[in-house]
């Protein structure tokens, strides 16, 4: 018997949620991806970049990504495009967005962004609340 079939059997308004919270819908219609769903951005992602264990904590504490603090990235990662962040030992640890491609990133100076913050795992202590 799934899940699905046992939630028949409670009330509606009892009901919080059945499943994994992918994100939410904004005011203005957009889906905004919440932390919750990296286990499952992180099987699938196509594009990914690895961050160093010196700047692993500022990008737990919400920062966005040098060049400097940059390990790996995967190859002909296009620019503006979604990324799975992973620390050096290949634990993912949040997703972003690019802000270079990975040719851009080859000459850019080491005090420029490469891939901007949009989620990580420390959302799950700052935003505990907002996440259910």
């Amino acid at each position: 018997m799934c899940i699905r079939d046992r939630c028949t059997n409670v009330q509606r308004d009892a009901l919080m949620s059945v499943g994994t919270c992918f994100g939410k819908f904004t005011h203005s219609k957009k889906f905004r991806l919440h932390i919750t769903c990296l286990d499952y951005l992180a099987q699938y992602a196509k594009y990914k970049a690895w961050v160093k264990p010196s700047s692993e904590m500022a990008f737990l504490y919400g920062n966005h990504i040098l060049k400097s603090a940059l390990g790996r990235i995967t190859e002909d990662t296009p620019r503006y495009q979604g990324v799975v962040i992973y620390n050096m030992a290949d634990v993912p640890i949040g997703f972003g967005r690019t802000a270079k491609s990975t040719v851009e990133c080859r000459n850019t100076p080491p005090t420029q962004v490469v891939v901007f913050h949009q989620s990580d795992v420390g959302e799950y202590l700052r935003d505990e609340g907002a996440l259910m």
